[in-house]
């Protein structure tokens, strides 16, 4: 049987709203960043989710330690609950996670730009020789 835990963490994130969500799958915690712009309701938060699901960009997998089920009293859960809600932002793998996807990103950015960098300055060589093709000609 396989164990997926989720969780959705939206905070401001000074000028926008924010919503780190973050899934652990066998182990494993990928998490993907949403920017909403203005503060969201909570229909409006899981309608994102629902409409967009596909388009999401998780990170690669980071290892996380497993915890043991255990049956928590409900007094606790309710301190648990209170003090996630004081703290601001996301959590430490999270943030791990986050700041390997960014750097996965600018790789691809910097490898794409790099191309296109190659593609118009070899366009540009091209353009070159095909003139003084034609000005040899016209002689």
């Amino acid at each position: 049987m396989q164990k997926i835990e989720c969780k959705l963490t939206v905070y401001f994130d000074d000028p926008f709203w924010v919503g780190v969500y973050e899934r652990i799958l066998d182990g494993q915690l990928e998490i993907c960043k949403i920017i909403f712009g203005a503060e969201p309701k909570d229909y409006e938060v899981y309608q994102t989710l629902l409409e967009n699901w596909y388009l999401l960009r998780f990170s690669s997998s980071v290892k996380v330690d497993e915890k043991q089920d255990a049956k928590i009293n409900p007094k606790r859960m309710q301190r648990i609950i209170k003090k996630q809600l004081g703290m601001q932002g996301i959590g430490t793998k999270s943030q791990q996670a986050l700041k390997l996807q960014h750097e996965e990103n600018k790789i691809i950015r910097k490898e794409k730009s790099r191309e296109q960098r190659e593609a118009e300055k070899q366009m540009k060589f091209e353009l070159r020789q095909q003139k003084r093709k034609q000005k040899h000609k016209g002689h």
